[in-house]
């Protein structure tokens, strides 16, 4: 790749795309030395008005177990252990209310961050590993919870190792109630009653299916069998301690081998198979929450994990189809390092495969990843996520709204078709023009549905813009020099023809745009 290349390819691949100065910092720097900072991003200062927006959102404080205190479905009377839920419509109608207010933080945080951030690499990695672990917002109580995972099982384990990234997910109420692992019990055991009275699967195949193994990484109908019964017991605190809280520790927190965390995580021994097992292979001796510690220690440490996590990586990062040697090379440096993420990423980006010509603007934008690179080119300062949110949601990416636990591709064939692309069109010209109201105050729009899609989303923008006054669009000179100034001869000559108010639009929308 032509070194004059390097500094746009890495922004485009460790970021979301450039914002003003980023590719003049990137060759100040030097690529290396920017990539090494990405790799590193604790040291790199955030601004503190991006700390501030933040850390104005309470929830994102909260435990899942205060979540649920705070914003799960309403109880009769005092909330206790013993309590059932209040089915007044009244009561109901204004939980969900309130309880909007919990997603739409979790998206605010991510969103925001993505825009401004300089720690570009970490933002990117927590999407892909959230992607990666998905855990659909729409399930139950996931919605509670769906914020919380990404800050505590999914945010800060993105640079680190990948068996404490799978421990802490494998851990977190959001995942355990998202495929169901809190009512996986032993059948024969005391604690089996009622919705926990048997064996649930759905956790222990996808555990080996999409978060370590892969779909051919040799374990069978068997091995799940095996990790389901070892994971029997693992679940949610499932009742509040009522004041005084003596019944309660002798009923969860006393019973020999019981372990409660404060973010809602307990093993129940009563609920656990404690037999021998045999996973991959391996025996497991019965001895309650360990066997599923030991069981993740032997998936994390796996070549066939190796392999699994190093293919999504590099087709993340390099091409839709990555090259057989340089998956061989990212699995070796993951066996070699016990699964540390950083250096494995040094090694994917210090690949003369990721610096090959071919890798250059190879890969087709996500929805996601089209709307904050097109945000973050502008320079337009962020308030107001939801322009963002309608949009993704109406090209079929809305945030946290995956229903299936293999996340969304990221591949071109998953999102390249006519309808689509009419719809990035149509956010390309509003932004290019103006009129999205990204500096409003997000409470501005608090009677919307955060689930509207994107051809709502641009009927309210164009209300707005008949009331509001209209912030300035950006300049296409400075925003084509943003983005490099490499576009082909006949997206410049349409650039050049074209009204002064619509050229910021026609470089939002050409192809040079939707690819990175």
């Amino acid at each position: 790749m032509p070194l004059e290349l390097r500094p746009l390819h890495a922004l485009n691949r460790l970021a979301f795309g450039p914002a003003p100065g980023d590719v003049e910092t990137a060759n100040r720097l030097g690529v290396e030395r920017w990539i090494a900072q990405q790799l590193n991003p604790h040291g790199l200062p955030e601004s503190p008005e991006l700390e501030e927006q933040i850390g104005a959102l309470e929830t994102l404080r909260m435990t899942p177990v205060e979540l649920f205190l705070q914003y799960g479905p309403p109880m009769g009377g005092r909330r206790g252990p013993n309590q059932k839920p209040n089915r007044d419509p009244e009561a109901q109608k204004q939980a969900r209310q309130q309880a909007r207010i919990v997603v739409e933080q979790a998206i605010r945080a991510r969103l925001m961050r993505a825009v401004r951030s300089p720690r570009q690499l970490q933002e990117v990695m927590t999407a892909f590993w959230f992607n990666h672990f998905n855990v659909f917002a729409g399930k139950g109580l996931c919605y509670l919870w769906v914020g919380a995972y990404e800050e505590e099982a999914i945010r800060p384990h993105v640079m680190g190792r990948f068996r404490d990234l799978l421990g802490a997910t494998a851990k977190h109420p959001a995942m355990l109630f998202y495929l169901d692992n809190w009512q996986n019990t032993a059948p024969d055991s005391p604690g089996a009653r009622g919705k926990l009275e048997g064996i649930n699967e759905n956790y222990a195949r996808e555990l080996m299916e999409l978060h370590t193994l892969g779909v051919n990484g040799g374990y069978s109908q068997a091995d799940v069998i095996a990790l389901a019964h070892i994971l029997t017991g693992w679940g949610i605190v499932r009742r509040r301690p009522p004041l005084g809280g003596g019944g309660f520790r002798r009923r969860f927190g006393e019973q020999p081998g019981a372990v409660r965390t404060p973010d809602g995580f307990f093993f129940d021994p009563s609920r656990h198979d404690f037999s021998d097992k045999s996973l991959l292979g391996e025996s497991i001796r019965g001895g309650g929450i360990n066997e599923g510690e030991r069981a993740l220690d032997l998936l994390a440490r796996h070549p066939a994990t190796a392999r699994h996590l190093s293919t999504q990586l590099a087709q993340y990062f390099v091409a839709d189809n990555p090259p057989a040697p340089l998956i061989d090379r990212i699995a070796r440096s993951y066996l070699a390092n016990d699964g540390d993420l950083r250096v494995v990423l040094e090694t994917l980006f210090a690949s003369p495969e990721f610096w090959d010509s071919r890798s250059y603007a190879a890969k087709f934008k996500t929805p996601y990843e089209f709307a904050i690179s097109a945000v973050r080119a502008t320079g337009t300062p962020v308030r107001n996520v939801r322009p963002l949110m309608n949009t993704m949601a109406g090209l079929g990416m809305p945030l946290f709204g995956c229903q299936t636990p293999d996340g969304y591709k990221n591949t071109q064939e998953a999102w390249l078709n006519p309808d689509a692309m009419m719809l990035r069109l149509a956010f390309a010209t509003a932004l290019g023009a103006g009129r999205l109201p990204l500096n409003r105050p997000f409470s501005d729009f608090a009677d919307e549905p955060a689930g509207e899609g994107a051809g709502g989303g641009m009927r309210r923008v164009a209300m707005v813009d008949r009331v509001e006054n209209k912030p300035a669009p950006p300049d296409p000179v400075a925003l084509a020099m943003t983005l490099g100034d490499r576009f082909s001869p006949r997206t410049q000559a349409a650039v050049e023809s074209a009204p002064t108010g619509l050229r910021a639009p026609l470089l939002l929308g050409s192809p040079e745009f939707m690819m990175r």
